[in-house]
C-alpha cells in the first residue's frame, strides 16, 4: 500500500466565511471590533470624517432649558407664566379691547376708573388700559431686542478673548473694564441727545451699554473650555480659531448665556423706563410704560394715581418675572453641571 492511499484527503482551503465578530477581536484593517451596546473606550476609534463637535452632546436649546427650569422650580414656573400672560395681554389685548390711541378727547381727560374705562383716562382722554397694552408692546420689544443683542455681542467678545488669551485677551478685557467704569445711564443720555430716540436707536444704545457683563462671564467660561480635548482637536486638525469659537466654545456656554439673557432683558426694560421717565425715551405719539409714568407725574399733585400705578406695576411684574426665570435657569444649569 502506498503513502498516497493511506493519507486521508484534506479539503482545499477556500475563502473564509464571514462570521460574527467577537468582542475585542481584530477587524479588517487592524482595528478592534466594537463591543455591541458599549460606549467609551470599547466603542472603537471615531471615524476619520467625524468632527469634534459630534463627540459631544448637543447643547440644550433655550426652550428646553426654560421647560426644564419650570418643571424643577416653582419660582421659575411662576415667572414664566407671568411673562406669557403679560405678552398675551400686550399683543392680543388690543384685538379684543378696542381703543382709540390716535385722537385727543379732552372731554374725557383725567377720568377715574369707571365703567367703559376700567383704568381711567390720562390727560388727553386716552383710555389707560388700552394705552397700557400699547405701551407694553414697545417696552417688551425694545427690552427683548436690546437684551438679546447685548448677550450676542458680549458672548462673541468674551469667547474670542478667552480663546485667544495672551496680549489680545488683556487688551480686550481692559476695554471691557473701562466701559464698566462709565455709568451706563450717562452713555445713554449722551447717545439719545445726539440721535433722535427712535426704537432702533434705543435698542442699539441700550445694547451697547449692556454687553460688558456678559463678556466677562463668557470669557471666564472660555478660559476653561479652550483647554478641553475637543477644542484642542480643532487645532490639531487644522481648524481655524473662528471655527473653534463659533462651533465649540460659544455653544458650550449656552447655559451661562441663557441665564444672562433674562437679566439683560430685565435691565433693558428698566433702562428704557428710566430714559422715558426723563423724557428721552420713545417719542410721542408712541408710548411705553416709562413714558406713561412720565406723563402721570405731571399731574400727581391732583391725585390721579391711576395714571402712575398701572404702568409702574407692569414694569415691576415683568422685571421680577424675568429675574425669577433667570434664577430658575441658573439653578437648573448648576444641577446639570453637577451631574456631569
Amino acid at each position: 500500500m502506498t503513502t498516497d492511499q493511506v493519507r486521508p484527503a484534506t479539503p482545499e482551503p477556500g475563502p473564509a466565511q464571514p462570521g460574527p465578530a467577537q468582542p475585542g477581536a481584530a477587524a479588517p484593517g487592524g482595528q478592534l471590533a466594537p463591543v455591541r451596546g458599549s460606549r467609551g473606550r470599547h466603542a472603537g476609534p471615531p471615524a476619520a470624517n467625524q468632527s469634534p463637535a459630534s463627540l459631544l452632546p448637543a447643547p440644550a436649546s433655550l426652550g428646553r432649558r426654560l421647560l426644564a427650569a419650570a418643571r424643577s422650580s416653582p419660582v421659575a414656573a411662576a415667572g414664566l407664566i407671568i411673562l406669557i400672560a403679560m405678552t398675551v395681554f400686550c399683543f392680543a389685548g388690543p384685538l379684543i379691547y378696542h381703543t382709540d390711541q390716535v385722537h385727543v378727547f379732552l372731554r374725557l381727560a383725567n377720568l377715574s376708573p369707571r365703567s367703559g374705562h376700567p383704568l381711567g383716562t390720562d390727560g388727553e382722554g386716552d383710555d389707560e388700559l388700552g394705552r397700557l397694552m400699547v405701551g407694553g408692546q414697545a417696552s417688551l420689544l425694545v427690552g427683548a431686542a436690546a437684551g438679546v443683542l447685548a448677550a450676542i455681542l458680549g458672548s462673541l467678545w468674551g469667547a474670542v478673548a478667552g480663546y485667544a488669551g495672551g496680549y489680545l485677551d488683556a487688551v480686550m478685557m481692559r476695554i471691557v473694564d473701562a466701559g464698566i467704569a462709565i455709568p451706563a445711564i450717562v452713555v445713554l443720555l449722551v447717545l439719545v441727545v445726539i440721535y433722535r430716540p427712535s426704537e432702533l436707536v434705543l435698542i442699539l444704545a441700550i445694547a451697547l451699554t449692556s454687553w460688558l457683563s456678559t463678556a466677562r462671564l463668557v470669557r471666564a467660561e472660555a478660559l476653561t473650555l479652550r483647554t478641553r480635548e475637543y477644542v484642542q482637536m480643532v487645532r490639531v486638525m487644522g481648524g481655524s480659531g473662528l471655527r473653534a469659537v463659533l462651533r465649540h466654545i460659544t455653544p458650550n456656554t449656552a447655559g451661562t448665556i441663557a441665564v444672562n439673557v433674562t437679566f439683560q432683558i430685565a435691565n433693558a426694560i428698566l433702562l428704557l423706563a428710566t430714559l422715558s421717565y426723563l423724557g428721552l425715551g420713545i417719542q410721542a405719539p408712541a408710548v411705553d410704560w416709562g413714558g406713561m409714568i412720565f406723563q402721570g407725574i405731571q399731574t400727581i399733585s391732583s391725585g390721579y394715581w391711576w395714571q402712575i400705578v398701572p404702568p409702574g406695576l407692569a414694569i415691576m411684574l415683568v422685571v421680577v418675572a424675568f429675574t425669577m426665570v433667570g434664577d430658575g435657569l441658573r439653578d437648573s444649569a448648576r444641577r446639570e453641571s453637577g451631574r456631569r
